[in-house]
């Protein structure tokens, strides 16, 4: 029985290399192929907003300590959208509780600056979050099945939380197909002194909230004139 395993295996292997061997060595194009498989939070609630901007609060406090300590000058944008009124007003909280000055005037302080790009791509994004399912082996007891081999196979009484436990970090629905970039920039009126951008996937019903305009459709109907005699 080993050897026809072993067999077996060779065999799969040999086959594997003579498929590889079939690549073709030029193309008039790079071949396109997925990044690695990667995590991007969405944002669903206004806990969220204030939670990424204590996050970028504490990166530019970090890159700022190479420099010299003046106050912050944040502008004030009459049009901000809801969420950018609203992380703006929490990176402000989050610098005063961490003891820095956030000066009402730009003299004399390191200016700091918010843009966000917001990104709308096709609907029906794929989709892969996750393998497996799960499923009764006894009584009151679930299985957890094709999940990470790294993790393992996870069994437990009332494995039906278990299973639901195991999927709550990812966000329900079909991937968006809206995301924000939000980039923060920090300098003067010579050069930037620190810099960060992150990305996040935002509800595609929330994006009024993203300041996101919906493009007016106008629909129009055509109508046959038929002449009488």
């Amino acid at each position: 029985m080993p050897f026809k395993v072993a067999t077996a295996t060779a065999f799969a292997i040999a086959i594997a290399a003579s498929l590889a061997g079939c690549a073709v060595p030029y193309s008039p194009a790079p071949l396109a192929t997925n990044f690695p498989t990667a995590r991007q939070e969405k944002l669903q609630a206004a806990s969220h907003w204030n939670a990424i901007a204590d996050h970028i609060e504490q990166r530019v406090v970090a890159e700022m300590k190479k420099h010299p300590q003046r106050p912050f000058f944040i502008a004030e944008d009459k049009e901000a959208s809801p969420f950018k009124r609203a992380v703006t007003n929490q990176i402000v909280t989050s610098l005063v509780k961490d003891g820095f000055v956030v000066s009402r005037a730009p003299a004399g302080a390191w200016k700091l600056e918010l843009d966000i790009q917001a990104v709308t791509f096709a609907p029906d994004r794929p989709q892969y979050r996750y393998s497996g399912a799960h499923a009764a082996i006894a009584t009151g007891a679930w299985v957890l099945s094709d999940i990470n081999p790294t993790v393992g196979i996870v069994a437990l009484a009332g494995g039906g939380d278990a299973y639901h436990w195991f999927h709550s970090q990812f966000a329900p629905g079909a991937t968006p197909k809206t995301e924000l970039i939000v980039t923060v920039s920090v300098g003067d009126q010579f050069r930037y002194h620190a810099r960060t951008t992150s990305a996040y996937y935002v509800a595609d019903t929330d994006r009024a909230l993203y300041g996101i305009k919906e493009e007016d459709r106008q629909l129009t109907k055509v109508f046959q004139v038929q002449g009488g005699r």
